[in-house]
Protein backbone atom coordinates (compact mmCIF):
# COMPACT_ATOMS: atom_id res chain seq x y z
CA UNK A 1 0.00 0.00 0.00
CA UNK A 2 2.80 2.42 0.80
CA UNK A 3 4.33 1.73 -2.61
CA UNK A 4 1.03 2.22 -4.40
CA UNK A 5 0.54 5.63 -2.79
CA UNK A 6 3.66 6.97 -4.48
CA UNK A 7 4.18 7.90 -8.10
CA UNK A 8 5.73 5.25 -10.32
CA UNK A 9 6.46 7.82 -13.03
CA UNK A 10 9.90 9.45 -12.64
CA UNK A 11 9.72 11.69 -15.71
CA UNK A 12 7.21 13.20 -18.11
CA UNK A 13 7.30 13.85 -21.84
CA UNK A 14 6.14 17.34 -22.80
CA UNK A 15 4.57 16.79 -26.20
CA UNK A 16 4.39 20.54 -26.82
CA UNK A 17 5.11 21.47 -30.40
CA UNK A 18 7.19 18.37 -31.13
CA UNK A 19 4.44 17.08 -33.43
CA UNK A 20 5.35 19.81 -35.94
CA UNK A 21 9.10 19.42 -36.69
CA UNK A 22 8.76 21.57 -39.80
CA UNK A 23 8.00 24.55 -37.54
CA UNK A 24 10.77 24.03 -34.98
CA UNK A 25 13.16 26.66 -36.36
CA UNK A 26 10.47 29.32 -36.74
CA UNK A 27 8.98 28.60 -33.32
CA UNK A 28 12.39 28.59 -31.63
CA UNK A 29 13.31 31.98 -33.09
CA UNK A 30 9.89 33.44 -32.28
CA UNK A 31 9.92 32.22 -28.66
CA UNK A 32 13.54 33.30 -28.19
CA UNK A 33 12.74 36.81 -29.44
CA UNK A 34 9.67 37.01 -27.19
CA UNK A 35 11.71 35.92 -24.17
CA UNK A 36 14.55 38.39 -24.85
CA UNK A 37 12.10 41.29 -25.28
CA UNK A 38 10.22 40.22 -22.13
CA UNK A 39 13.29 40.07 -19.92
CA UNK A 40 14.95 43.22 -21.27
CA UNK A 41 11.72 45.27 -21.20
CA UNK A 42 10.69 44.28 -17.69
CA UNK A 43 14.20 44.58 -16.26
CA UNK A 44 14.38 48.02 -17.89
CA UNK A 45 11.29 49.11 -15.94
CA UNK A 46 12.73 47.74 -12.68
CA UNK A 47 16.06 49.55 -13.22
CA UNK A 48 14.41 52.84 -14.17
CA UNK A 49 12.06 52.75 -11.18
CA UNK A 50 14.96 51.98 -8.84
CA UNK A 51 17.40 54.61 -10.15
CA UNK A 52 15.13 57.57 -10.91
CA UNK A 53 13.95 59.43 -7.80
CA UNK A 54 10.90 60.79 -9.64
CA UNK A 55 9.60 57.23 -9.97
CA UNK A 56 9.83 56.45 -6.26
CA UNK A 57 6.04 56.45 -5.91
CA UNK A 58 3.57 53.68 -4.99
CA UNK A 59 2.43 53.27 -8.60
CA UNK A 60 5.92 52.53 -9.91
CA UNK A 61 6.75 50.40 -6.88
CA UNK A 62 3.83 48.14 -7.78
CA UNK A 63 4.77 48.29 -11.47
CA UNK A 64 8.33 47.18 -10.63
CA UNK A 65 6.97 44.19 -8.74
CA UNK A 66 4.65 43.36 -11.64
CA UNK A 67 7.66 43.46 -13.98
CA UNK A 68 9.64 41.22 -11.63
CA UNK A 69 6.76 38.73 -11.58
CA UNK A 70 6.52 38.83 -15.39
CA UNK A 71 10.23 37.98 -15.67
CA UNK A 72 9.76 35.06 -13.29
CA UNK A 73 6.54 33.97 -14.97
CA UNK A 74 8.17 33.91 -18.40
CA UNK A 75 11.43 32.36 -17.16
CA UNK A 76 9.47 29.47 -15.64
CA UNK A 77 8.20 28.50 -19.10
CA UNK A 78 10.43 29.85 -21.89
CA UNK A 79 13.91 28.33 -21.19
CA UNK A 80 12.52 24.79 -20.88
CA UNK A 81 10.47 25.31 -24.05
CA UNK A 82 13.52 26.57 -25.96
CA UNK A 83 15.58 23.60 -24.77
CA UNK A 84 13.10 21.16 -26.32
CA UNK A 85 13.81 22.65 -29.75
CA UNK A 86 17.60 22.69 -29.30
CA UNK A 87 17.93 19.19 -27.83
CA UNK A 88 14.98 17.71 -29.73
CA UNK A 89 14.18 16.12 -26.36
CA UNK A 90 11.03 16.96 -24.43
CA UNK A 91 11.65 14.77 -21.36
CA UNK A 92 11.25 16.61 -18.05
CA UNK A 93 12.02 14.93 -14.68
CA UNK A 94 9.15 14.54 -12.24
CA UNK A 95 10.65 16.93 -9.68
CA UNK A 96 11.42 19.57 -12.32
CA UNK A 97 7.85 19.33 -13.59
CA UNK A 98 6.60 19.89 -10.05
CA UNK A 99 8.89 22.88 -9.61
CA UNK A 100 7.84 24.36 -12.93
CA UNK A 101 4.19 24.09 -11.95
CA UNK A 102 4.90 25.53 -8.48
CA UNK A 103 6.54 28.68 -9.84
CA UNK A 104 4.05 29.01 -12.71
CA UNK A 105 1.14 28.87 -10.25
CA UNK A 106 2.85 31.17 -7.75
CA UNK A 107 3.79 33.89 -10.24
CA UNK A 108 0.36 33.69 -11.88
CA UNK A 109 -1.36 34.17 -8.51
CA UNK A 110 0.95 37.02 -7.52
CA UNK A 111 0.29 38.79 -10.83
CA UNK A 112 -3.46 38.49 -10.28
CA UNK A 113 -3.13 39.98 -6.78
CA UNK A 114 -0.83 42.77 -7.97
CA UNK A 115 -3.30 43.82 -10.66
CA UNK A 116 -5.92 44.18 -7.92
CA UNK A 117 -3.48 46.13 -5.73
CA UNK A 118 -2.68 48.46 -8.63
CA UNK A 119 -6.40 49.05 -9.22
CA UNK A 120 -6.79 50.04 -5.55
CA UNK A 121 -3.77 52.33 -5.90
CA UNK A 122 -5.38 54.11 -8.89
CA UNK A 123 -8.67 54.36 -6.98
CA UNK A 124 -6.90 56.06 -4.07
CA UNK A 125 -4.95 58.41 -6.34
CA UNK A 126 -8.01 59.59 -8.28
CA UNK A 127 -10.75 59.47 -5.64
CA UNK A 128 -8.67 60.66 -2.66
CA UNK A 129 -5.74 62.61 -4.16
CA UNK A 130 -5.13 64.78 -1.06
CA UNK A 131 -4.77 61.72 1.17
CA UNK A 132 -3.00 59.57 -1.41
CA UNK A 133 0.50 59.54 0.11
CA UNK A 134 -0.95 59.12 3.60
CA UNK A 135 -3.16 56.19 2.58
CA UNK A 136 -0.50 54.60 0.37
CA UNK A 137 2.38 54.85 2.82
CA UNK A 138 5.59 52.92 2.28
CA UNK A 139 4.69 50.50 5.06
CA UNK A 140 1.23 49.86 3.62
CA UNK A 141 2.60 49.37 0.08
CA UNK A 142 5.13 46.83 1.35
CA UNK A 143 2.33 45.07 3.23
CA UNK A 144 0.20 44.83 0.07
CA UNK A 145 3.07 43.41 -1.98
CA UNK A 146 4.02 40.95 0.76
CA UNK A 147 0.38 39.86 0.90
CA UNK A 148 0.40 39.21 -2.86
CA UNK A 149 3.52 37.04 -2.60
CA UNK A 150 2.17 35.16 0.42
CA UNK A 151 -1.09 34.43 -1.42
CA UNK A 152 0.91 33.18 -4.39
CA UNK A 153 3.15 30.96 -2.28
CA UNK A 154 0.31 29.43 -0.25
CA UNK A 155 -1.90 28.80 -3.29
CA UNK A 156 0.96 27.24 -5.22
CA UNK A 157 2.23 25.14 -2.30
CA UNK A 158 -1.22 23.68 -1.60
CA UNK A 159 -1.99 22.86 -5.23
CA UNK A 160 1.49 21.50 -6.01
CA UNK A 161 1.47 19.19 -2.98
CA UNK A 162 -1.99 17.85 -3.85
CA UNK A 163 -1.34 17.31 -7.56
CA UNK A 164 2.13 15.77 -7.35
CA UNK A 165 1.25 13.45 -4.50
CA UNK A 166 -1.10 11.63 -6.88
CA UNK A 167 -0.14 8.33 -8.50
CA UNK A 168 0.98 8.38 -12.12
CA UNK A 169 1.28 4.82 -13.31
CA UNK A 170 0.11 4.76 -16.93
CA UNK A 171 1.03 7.24 -19.64
CA UNK A 172 3.61 9.93 -18.89
CA UNK A 173 3.00 12.01 -22.03
CA UNK A 174 1.75 15.53 -21.24
CA UNK A 175 -0.06 16.95 -24.26
CA UNK A 176 1.22 20.44 -23.57
CA UNK A 177 4.47 22.42 -23.64
CA UNK A 178 4.63 22.96 -19.86
CA UNK A 179 3.35 21.30 -16.69
CA UNK A 180 -0.16 22.70 -16.31
CA UNK A 181 -2.99 21.30 -14.16
CA UNK A 182 -5.48 19.87 -16.71
CA UNK A 183 -3.01 17.75 -18.74
CA UNK A 184 -1.25 16.51 -15.58
CA UNK A 185 -4.46 15.42 -13.87
CA UNK A 186 -5.46 13.48 -16.98
CA UNK A 187 -2.44 11.21 -16.44
CA UNK A 188 -3.23 10.30 -12.85
CA UNK A 189 -4.42 6.77 -12.13
CA UNK A 190 -5.70 7.75 -8.66
CA UNK A 191 -8.70 9.86 -7.70
CA UNK A 192 -8.30 13.53 -8.65
CA UNK A 193 -11.50 14.69 -6.98
CA UNK A 194 -9.80 16.42 -4.04
CA UNK A 195 -7.17 18.10 -6.24
CA UNK A 196 -9.82 19.29 -8.71
CA UNK A 197 -12.08 20.59 -5.94
CA UNK A 198 -9.29 22.46 -4.14
CA UNK A 199 -8.04 23.88 -7.44
CA UNK A 200 -11.53 25.10 -8.34
CA UNK A 201 -12.18 26.64 -4.91
CA UNK A 202 -8.82 28.41 -4.64
CA UNK A 203 -8.90 29.77 -8.19
CA UNK A 204 -12.52 30.85 -7.87
CA UNK A 205 -12.01 32.61 -4.54
CA UNK A 206 -8.79 34.35 -5.61
CA UNK A 207 -10.18 35.22 -9.02
CA UNK A 208 -13.48 36.58 -7.71
CA UNK A 209 -11.90 38.62 -4.90
CA UNK A 210 -9.27 40.24 -7.13
CA UNK A 211 -11.73 40.84 -9.96
CA UNK A 212 -14.25 42.41 -7.56
CA UNK A 213 -11.54 44.73 -6.19
CA UNK A 214 -10.68 45.80 -9.72
CA UNK A 215 -14.31 46.28 -10.81
CA UNK A 216 -15.34 48.21 -7.68
CA UNK A 217 -12.22 50.38 -7.90
CA UNK A 218 -12.94 51.31 -11.52
CA UNK A 219 -16.62 51.99 -10.83
CA UNK A 220 -15.57 54.60 -8.26
CA UNK A 221 -12.84 55.86 -10.62
CA UNK A 222 -15.33 56.35 -13.48
CA UNK A 223 -17.73 58.30 -11.25
CA UNK A 224 -14.86 60.42 -9.95
CA UNK A 225 -13.66 61.19 -13.48
CA UNK A 226 -17.17 62.12 -14.63
CA UNK A 227 -17.36 64.69 -11.81
CA UNK A 228 -14.29 66.48 -13.16
CA UNK A 229 -15.50 69.54 -15.06
CA UNK A 230 -12.71 70.14 -17.55
CA UNK A 231 -12.12 67.77 -20.46
CA UNK A 232 -8.37 68.11 -19.95
CA UNK A 233 -8.73 67.09 -16.32
CA UNK A 234 -10.84 64.06 -17.22
CA UNK A 235 -8.33 63.03 -19.87
CA UNK A 236 -5.40 63.38 -17.45
CA UNK A 237 -7.20 61.37 -14.76
CA UNK A 238 -8.14 58.60 -17.17
CA UNK A 239 -4.66 58.43 -18.69
CA UNK A 240 -3.19 57.56 -15.28
CA UNK A 241 -5.13 54.28 -15.21
CA UNK A 242 -5.49 53.52 -18.96
CA UNK A 243 -2.37 51.34 -19.06
CA UNK A 244 -3.46 49.30 -16.06
CA UNK A 245 -6.97 48.89 -17.46
CA UNK A 246 -5.49 47.65 -20.75
CA UNK A 247 -3.28 45.14 -18.93
CA UNK A 248 -6.20 43.88 -16.82
CA UNK A 249 -8.45 43.50 -19.88
CA UNK A 250 -5.85 41.48 -21.80
CA UNK A 251 -4.90 39.30 -18.81
CA UNK A 252 -8.39 38.46 -17.59
CA UNK A 253 -9.81 38.26 -21.10
CA UNK A 254 -7.26 35.63 -22.08
CA UNK A 255 -7.68 33.64 -18.85
CA UNK A 256 -11.48 33.65 -19.15
CA UNK A 257 -11.28 32.59 -22.80
CA UNK A 258 -8.81 29.85 -21.88
CA UNK A 259 -10.70 28.25 -19.01
CA UNK A 260 -14.38 28.98 -19.73
CA UNK A 261 -14.60 27.54 -23.23
CA UNK A 262 -16.64 24.36 -23.80
CA UNK A 263 -14.24 21.41 -23.82
CA UNK A 264 -15.86 20.03 -26.95
CA UNK A 265 -14.86 23.10 -28.96
CA UNK A 266 -11.20 23.08 -27.93
CA UNK A 267 -8.47 21.56 -30.09
CA UNK A 268 -5.01 20.79 -28.73
CA UNK A 269 -3.30 23.25 -31.08
CA UNK A 270 -5.77 26.02 -30.21
CA UNK A 271 -5.22 25.35 -26.52
CA UNK A 272 -1.44 25.66 -26.93
CA UNK A 273 -1.72 28.89 -28.93
CA UNK A 274 -3.91 30.51 -26.28
CA UNK A 275 -1.53 29.28 -23.56
CA UNK A 276 1.44 30.83 -25.39
CA UNK A 277 -0.39 34.14 -25.33
CA UNK A 278 -0.97 34.28 -21.58
CA UNK A 279 2.30 32.62 -20.51
CA UNK A 280 4.74 34.33 -22.90
CA UNK A 281 3.13 37.14 -24.90
CA UNK A 282 1.35 39.04 -22.10
CA UNK A 283 4.56 39.36 -19.98
CA UNK A 284 6.21 40.78 -23.12
CA UNK A 285 3.37 43.25 -23.78
CA UNK A 286 3.22 44.73 -20.28
CA UNK A 287 6.41 46.86 -20.61
CA UNK A 288 5.05 48.36 -23.84
CA UNK A 289 1.61 48.96 -22.31
CA UNK A 290 3.06 50.79 -19.31
CA UNK A 291 5.79 52.80 -21.08
CA UNK A 292 4.70 53.81 -24.60
CA UNK A 293 2.26 56.49 -23.38
CA UNK A 294 3.87 57.12 -20.02
CA UNK A 295 5.68 60.47 -19.88
CA UNK A 296 7.28 59.74 -16.51
CA UNK A 297 8.91 56.56 -17.81
CA UNK A 298 10.05 58.27 -21.02
CA UNK A 299 11.56 61.20 -19.11
CA UNK A 300 13.26 58.82 -16.67
CA UNK A 301 14.75 56.90 -19.59
CA UNK A 302 16.01 60.11 -21.21
CA UNK A 303 17.54 61.29 -17.94
CA UNK A 304 19.27 57.96 -17.37
CA UNK A 305 20.62 57.68 -20.93
CA UNK A 306 21.70 61.32 -20.77
CA UNK A 307 23.65 60.73 -17.56
CA UNK A 308 25.26 57.62 -19.03
CA UNK A 309 26.34 59.49 -22.17
CA UNK A 310 27.75 62.35 -20.09
CA UNK A 311 29.71 59.96 -17.91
Amino acid sequence: MEYMNHSIVTEFILLGFMEHPELWTILFLAFLLIYIVTVSGNLGIIILAALDANLHTPMYFFLSNLSLVDVGYSTTIAPRLLMTFLQENSIIPFTECAMQFFFFCMFGTVETCLLAVMAYDRFTAICNPLLYYVAMSTKFCLLLVKGAYICGFVNSAVQTSLIFSLSFCSSNVIGHYFCDIPPILKLSCSSTEVANTVHFILCTVLGMITLLIILISYIYIIFAILRIRSAQGRHKAFSTCASHLTSVTIFYGTIIFMYLRPNSSVSKDEDKIVSVFYTLVIPMLNPFIYTLRNKDMKNAFLRMTGNISLN
